[in-house]
């Protein structure tokens, strides 16, 4: 069964920072909504946070809560995260480290350098986190759900 009437409201303040405004009064600025579950369940588990770092309110769904406050927190989410989900891997330059990966993401092609296989983490049965040389983390969801040739080069590297 749905909640759709939180005992909080979300807005945005003059300068674009999330307002959290509590039914008793109370006013947080510049909270953060945080993923307990960012790749296992994304749209599960979410706290926001203010700005001290003390959790406001738990969100056990976002499809329980209003349109305008899940609006809000999935704004704010995706502008503080970025992982690209990799689709297929079309190229690698070395299976020697570092080496140049060409993908294909879903938000486009792209490369990146992998300086090593330990930055290659399984953070389940059949998903892995990369991390390329600047930090910047690639999920690949799925491995089974991989072309041929991309597993294949995968299968290198693990």
């Amino acid at each position: 069964m749905k909640n759709l009437t939180p005992d909080f409201h979300l807005s945005r303040n003059a300068f674009g920072r999330l307002v959290y405004s509590h039914n008793d009064g109370e006013v947080h600025e510049g909270i953060v909504p945080v993923r307990a579950f960012p790749i296992q369940a994304p749209e599960s588990g979410i706290a926001l946070v203010s700005a001290e770092g003390h959790e406001l309110a738990w969100i056990d769904s976002l499809t329980n809560l209003p349109e305008a406050e899940r609006m809000f927190i999935e704004e704010e989410l995706a502008s503080r995260e970025f992982m690209p989900e990799i689709r297929s891997i079309r190229q690698v330059s070395s299976f020697a480290t570092p080496s140049t990966w060409q993908v294909e993401t879903d938000r486009g092609n792209t490369s990146f350098i992998l300086k090593g296989e330990d930055d290659i983490r399984r953070i389940g049965p059949t998903t892995l986190l990369i991390a390329d040389s600047h930090s910047i983390h690639f999920l690949v969801r799925d491995i089974q759900a991989l072309d041929k040739h991309s597993r294949k080069l995968l299968d290198r590297f693990l």
